[in-house]
């Protein structure tokens, strides 16, 4: 089965979804389950992991509204706050609708480079393995320290790198950037979503091969059995089509074996968030 580990749905609102700015207009409209089983479908993707774009609740609840309605949506990463002291009582909540597979704050967003660090969120982190939950690290590359001290902190607890940590795709390859996400991957609970890379570039303009260094260095470091494909829709059409996306990694693994195929392209993702397939 294909898995497509990372897209997003929304109703859109200017003000829940306030990062959405006038540069984004092309993505400032509803995209709803709808939209993208077409699309699915055109590109042979056989299900997907819907991942929140807005830190609330009741993001949370909108998506496992759409997953219960749509089988073709196999997971939701959802948002809990963490910091609360209630977050158990919370992730007990959500957990008992069995399509809850994970949990993700907006970390690149946070102004405190230490923000995962902070002994309140770290709390929260230690309640997710208790529920079987994955949680989704989404930071700059900068913010890779925090991640890679976070991970060392919690050995049992899965976790996932969104977007390779956003490397600077334009500016080429960065030592620190590679030394950093090779520092990640020697722990061995960490996946890597190959997603993203598209609105990383400047002015979003971009040739197939700009990505293979980046790509390179990630499959180097986690191996071909912790790398999941990711679209990034709608995200993603502000530089690429859906399908220029996927055949970005299409081209890239041509030369790759079908077990490698078959682990990024879903096995990974049935793995990490431990889907019902």
């Amino acid at each position: 089965m294909t898995i497509d580990s990372h897209q997003h749905f929304w109703a859109y609102d200017a003000e829940r979804y306030s990062w959405i700015n006038e540069s984004m207009k092309a993505i400032q409209r509803d995209f709803l389950p709808s939209d993208l089983l077409p699309i699915l479908k055109k590109n042979g993707i056989d299900g997907c992991i819907a991942v929140q774009a807005d830190q609330s609740e009741a993001e949370t609840e909108f998506l496992l509204e759409l997953a219960a309605k749509n089988d073709f949506i196999k997971g939701v990463v959802g948002w809990v706050d963490l910091q609360k002291s209630n977050v158990r009582e919370r992730l007990e909540h959500f957990s008992s609708n069995k399509l809850f597979k994970g949990v993700r704050h907006i970390v690149q967003d946070e102004p405190d480079e230490y923000f995962m660090l902070r002994p309140d969120f770290q709390r929260g982190i230690a309640q997710l393995s208790a529920f079987d939950l994955a949680y989704d690290i989404l930071v700059y590359q900068q913010q890779l320290p925090s991640a890679i001290a976070l991970v060392h902190n919690f050995p049992a607890q899965t976790f996932v790198l969104d977007h390779m940590a956003k490397p600077r795709i334009s500016k080429g390859l960065d030592p620190g950037w590679k030394l950093n996400i090779k520092e990640l991957a020697k722990c061995p609970n960490v996946y890597c979503k190959l997603s993203g890379l598209v609105t990383e570039t400047k002015g979003f303009n971009w040739e197939k091969g700009d990505f293979v260094p980046f790509l390179d260095t990630v499959l180097e470091a986690f191996g071909a059995d912790r790398v999941l494909f990711g679209s990034d829709w709608p995200v993603c059409l502000l530089a690429a089509s859906y399908g220029d996306v996927k055949g970005i990694l299409d081209r890239y693994m041509e030369q790759r074996s079908w077990v490698e195929k078959d682990l990024i392209f879903g096995k990974n993702a049935i793995s990490a968030y431990q889907l019902a397939i």
